[in-house]
């Protein structure tokens, strides 16, 4: 399925340039991708990123944002993220929605704005799975948890976690961050 048979199939090309873009950025950052280096990633011509995303911004948005968030109840949220992160197929990836975000750290860019803006959105449905005043918190400790488990696994690559069993990970965090958010929900 070369790029003729994906033009006619403006589902496959979002996707394709959807992938290549969270691919890209979690290689190289927000900065350092060009439209150019997606389309051709995605294997389709550059305009078609433009036409179906509108710019390189609006892509960065869509492509990292809080797909756990459409739909996902609040309560399998953390849990919903850790296997993510967790899934021996992410760890290829490098759990590159992630990682795309963690590269805007630092920046003062619209990609940080955005990373912000999801940043805030997680933290929000997150801090409702708590009835302490401490709410907001709570949910921001999980989080850092989750981007720094998703920065030693597969950006620093640290071993024993970056080649830890996903199971036992998963059976080590999930306790504790119930001690945070005692409404997550039990396996």
């Amino acid at each position: 399925m070369g790029e003729r048979a994906r033009r006619r199939d403006a589902t496959a090309t979002r996707e394709a340039l959807r992938d290549a873009a969270v691919e890209l950025f979690a290689e190289r950052g927000y900065d350092r991708t060009t439209v150019r280096d997606i389309a051709t990633r995605a294997g389709v011509n550059q305009a078609l990123l433009f036409r179906y995303f509108g710019s390189k911004e609006a892509l960065f948005a869509e492509a990292t944002r809080g797909r756990h968030l459409d739909g996902t109840p609040p309560a399998r949220l953390f849990e919903d993220m850790l296997d993510n992160l967790l899934d021996p197929s992410s760890a290829a990836r490098r759990d590159q929605v992630l990682t795309a975000l963690l590269r805007t750290l630092g920046t003062d860019d619209e990609a940080a704005e955005i990373r912000r803006r999801l940043n805030a959105d997680y933290a929000g449905a997150l801090a409702t799975l708590t009835d302490q005043p401490d709410a907001d918190l709570r949910a921001d400790l999980i989080l850092a948890w989750l981007f720094g488990i998703s920065l030693m696994r597969g950006v620093a690559a640290t071993h024993p976690l970056a080649d830890a069993d996903p199971a036992v990970v998963r059976a080590l965090v999930l306790p504790a961050a119930r001690a945070l958010l005692e409404k997550i929900t039990s396996p």
